[in-house]
């Protein structure tokens, strides 16, 4: 199988409101430098793919808003509406199919539009469980209740997940809420459901990111050091909440062997570099670090404590400062893979992993990680 290569990325500065900003003006910001670094023109780009949901934008059919930002006007577009990972996905899969030999990806999200509650409800199925009142905050709590209970890793070491990657991302100058913080700052902020606090979820904001990929001729010609998609795979759990154990994280665990599969990865924990995951909330992190291979199940509590997933550490997750530090939904998981390309061509800049060559991303979709997409990215 012939190799696909990421030949250039960009993102914007996440803020909580980007008020002077519409959907177009953010994708226009993102993918109009992303091209140009790619040293090419639109006629350039064979294919375009975007990732956005209806009830963010307010509106059916989404994409339509930013059709001419991101160049996709009499062009091939498809829509992606789940996180941009999955769209980074299907662009790749478009390119294998030999039918096109670049893509570009874009994503957007403003969460900042709307009642956060409200739209999160909206997930759930309408006949039942919508009527609960659910959302992402109060089913979270569900499954961060069940990993602790099965698992034993409790609330101050979600706490220590926080300070960590809030950190991170004051050296992140793309980052929107990096911050020093002390473990009794998180335990003391406000319960929003037990056992889930205001400061372990991931803070509301507004963005947007681009990457453009390449088939392997094309993408030496343009770029003199690619970022190559080793390996990648996605599974999707069952949708109702009942119909699966909510602590394990079966979803996950097959993509995260498929991917390595397909990468030659034998050993995650020796042969992976820079981990880049989703976590829109603070339980979030051990619980994927297990369920990629990166440690024993119940063990993700100690990677911080260890000095394994700190910035500094043998296998730096989320050095960027991940979701906790402010990304939107949709756009997070393509903000994964744009973070861990940085780490693979030198340009992350005060939180570089010196020597990277292998990056891990985790990106979920669906409440408590119903679906999961994990890709390997290399510099080899």
């Amino acid at each position: 199988m012939k190799k696909v290569g990421i030949i250039a990325v960009e993102q914007t500065k996440f803020e909580a409101a980007r008020v002077e900003s519409g959907f177009s003006d953010l994708v226009f910001e993102t993918s109009g430098p992303a091209v140009k670094k790619a040293g090419l023109t639109r006629d350039d780009i064979d294919q375009i793919v975007t990732a956005s949901q209806d009830f963010w934008d307010g509106r059916t059919i989404s994409n339509f808003a930013v059709s001419e930002a991101c160049g996709s006007y009499l062009k091939p577009e498809s829509k992606v509406a789940m996180d941009a990972a999955m769209a980074v996905f299907y662009g790749l899969a478009r390119i294998l199919s030999g039918a096109y030999k670049t893509g570009l990806v874009t994503t957007h999200c403003k969460m900042s539009q709307g009642p956060q509650n409200v739209i999160y409800n909206a997930v759930f199925d309408p006949m039942y469980q919508r009527q609960l009142g659910l959302d992402f905050v109060n089913a979270h709590a569900f499954q961060a209740r069940a990993y602790m209970e099965k698992y034993g890793v409790g609330p101050e070491q979600w706490a220590e997940v926080t300070v960590k990657n809030k950190k991170n991302a004051l050296k992140n100058p793309k980052a929107m809420d990096g911050r020093e913080l002390t473990i009794d700052d998180v335990m003391n902020s406000p319960m929003l459901a037990d056992p889930i606090k205001e400061l372990d979820c991931m803070p509301v904001s507004d963005g947007s990111a681009t990457i453009i990929m390449a088939e392997e001729e094309t993408a030496k010609k343009l770029c003199d050091k690619p970022v190559w998609i080793k390996g990648f795979a996605t599974y999707m759990d069952n949708y109702y909440f009942g119909d699966r154990d909510l602590a394990e994280v079966g979803a996950l665990e097959k993509s995260a062997k498929r991917a390595y599969k397909m990468a030659g990865i034998t050993d995650p924990k020796k042969e992976i570099d820079v981990v880049e995951l989703t976590e829109f909330f603070s339980y979030q992190e051990p619980m994927w670090a297990e369920g990629l291979g990166l440690c024993d199940r119940g063990k993700g509590g100690d990677l911080i404590k260890d000095n394994i997933s700190t910035q500094d550490g043998s296998l730096p997750i989320n050095a960027s400062g991940g979701v906790l530090a402010g990304n939107p939904h949709t756009v997070a998981g393509m903000v994964r893979v744009i973070e861990a390309c940085n780490q693979l061509t030198g340009d992350a800049g005060e939180y570089q992993k010196d020597g990277a060559k292998t990056a891990v991303v985790q990106s979920t979709t669906g409440p408590c990680g119903q679906s999961q997409c994990v890709m390997v990215l290399s510099t080899d």
